[in-house]
């Protein structure tokens, strides 16, 4: 590994003080991801605050589960650790659950703030809920196949319901949902029967928005179904918003468990609200009627695992054209200014091989008016010289007709008339 570690009573600790994930949970390095689930269950539980109010080093070392689960629970994050160890993992974007029972009303109140705000929060399940399945003191309610039941949870609370399927309705597979039409969070729970008879926690679905609820389910129709998981890298998407759509398929992660044995079977809704308690509906239905449905499920998981492993493809490339786009169009800048300076250098020597630099232009615009006018007035005042002259000279001549004109009597001719 990448960061240094040392052997401290047989076990593994990094240079930062953090003990080997796989040794918190006690699990091997090849551990399925069931095998890593049980054991953060049940170290979890062990170590969970409501159960040991008066030792704080039970909280320091139900952190570091919860820390460790982190890493190894994610596909990707374990591939880093496994590869490199801690230095190779984001450590800032792995996810933490929230015990709403010991946040108290304030932080609680800014918990669902966030969640109000579309920021993925993940929350634990009560330790009083997970301790009372396991001593087998929970209530089971039938729930028979095709019945839709409506009923109402408190928070931090859970209804636990029983389905018998026979063997050729597990066969044909099952599916197990609950709908919230208010929009209510809450978690939907699988238990297998310990050989204590109690219930161990075996998988846990969140409630997602889909539309205009919210919604979880199981489906154990004998072909592998993922779970998209939206903690997963949110605070990465958060830091690079670009790379939301290479992110979003990477929380998706496979289902443990894909078929059911026929026999009794425990679910249970938990409510997931902050303050409120959660409406919902649950319905368990035999997929001999859904024969169609299930293909195309089957087929659309398989379209979606071939376009995350594209999109890891295409990750790669579109950010090697991204950091090519962003140098040539910060060269296009660049390359843009430089020519308009240059332009405006050669204009600047051009005007200095002007001998005598022309007059401002508001003094050249006063010379030429005042010119403009005394030219006008010159040209008036010759002009009404000369009209004066013509005058006179019109008047003289006038003056002189007068005088030498010859007076002649008024004669009168007759004409004869001409006798023929």
């Amino acid at each position: 590994m990448a960061d240094a570690a040392a052997r401290d009573g047989g076990q593994t600790v990094s240079s930062a003080g953090r003990r080997d994930p796989y040794e918190v949970l006690g699990v091997p390095r090849n551990a399925s991801d069931q095998q890593i689930k049980t054991a953060y269950r049940k170290l979890a539980l062990k170590y969970h605050p409501d159960k040991n109010a008066s030792n704080p080093e039970a909280s320091e070392l139900f952190k570091e589960v919860a820390y460790s689960y982190g890493i190894l629970s994610d596909p990707e994050k374990r591939r880093q650790y496994d590869a490199a160890g801690f230095e190779a993992v984001d450590l800032e974007g792995i996810d933490m659950e929230l015990d709403l029972s010991n946040l108290g009303t304030v932080n609680t109140m800014f918990a669902a703030l966030f969640s109000k705000l579309g920021v993925p929060i993940k929350t634990t399940i009560s330790a009083n809920v997970l301790e009372e399945a396991l001593s087998n003191t929970v209530t089971v309610r039938p729930l028979p196949l095709n019945r839709p039941v409506n009923d109402k949870v408190e928070k931090q609370g859970a209804h636990f319901y029983g389905v018998s399927i026979s063997e050729a309705q597990a066969e044909a597979g099952v599916v197990v949902r609950v709908t919230s039409t208010a929009q209510s969070k809450f978690k939907l729970l699988y238990f297998e029967q310990e050989e204590n008879g109690g219930l161990g926690l075996a998988l846990q679905e969140d409630s997602v928005k889909t539309g205009k609820v919210t919604s979880a389910g199981f489906y154990f129709l004998h072909f592998q179904v993922y779970r998209l998981d939206p903690t997963v890298n949110a605070l990465s998407i958060a830091k690079d918003p670009d790379a939301e759509i290479f992110k979003k398929l990477e929380g998706l992660q496979p289902v443990e468990m894909s078929e059911l044995k026929a026999g009794p079977h425990y679910f249970a809704v938990y409510g997931d609200n902050f303050f409120k308690s959660a409406s919902y509906t649950i319905e368990a239905v035999c997929a001999d009627s859904f024969t169609e449905s299930c293909e195309k499920l089957k087929d659309v998981e398989q379209q979606i695992l071939a376009k995350r492993n594209e999109l890891r493809q295409f990750e790669a490339e579109y950010r090697e054209v991204l950091q090519r786009f962003t140098a040539v169009t910060t060269r296009y800048g660049q390359e843009k200014t430089a020519v308009e300076d240059l332009l405006k250098t050669r204009d600047r020597i051009h005007e200095s091989f002007t001998a005598h630099p022309p007059p401002k232009r508001s003094s050249s615009g006063a010379n030429i008016k005042v010119a403009s006018d005394d030219s006008k007035n010159s040209k008036h005042a010759k002009d009404s010289e000369e009209e004066g002259v013509s005058d006179e000279s019109q008047s003289d001549g006038k003056e002189k007709d007068k005088s030498g004109k010859k007076k002649w009597p008024n004669l009168f001719f007759k004409a004869e008339k001409k006798v023929t």
